[in-house]
């Protein structure tokens, strides 16, 4: 998908917290930390923190990082039972 000039992708990763809902990183944006209680606001919630992070470093005429564009990283846990251990 093509995106305009001004827009930027950023993989996310959700973190489901022990007492429910998410926390949320960027990776590729440092400090730029949100959470929610479902998927759904975990991440229209971090769509916000990521705007208030570039207007930040746009501000302090800090770089903008690129973004990534590439496929979707999908992450889970695999839990194993080595027979060997």
């Amino acid at each position: 998908m093509r995106r305009s000039k001004n827009e930027y992708s950023y993989q996310i990763n959700l973190i489901p917290d022990e007492e429910g809902g998410y926390t949320v990183v960027v990776p590729l944006l440092p400090g730029c930390v949100s959470c929610g209680a479902t998927i759904e606001e975990a991440t229209a919630n971090v769509r916000e923190a990521i705007e208030f992070h570039l207007e930040n470093l746009a501000a302090h005429d800090q770089p903008i990082p690129p973004g990534n564009d590439s496929v979707q990283v999908f992450t889970t846990t695999v839990y194993v039972s080595p027979t060997d251990v």
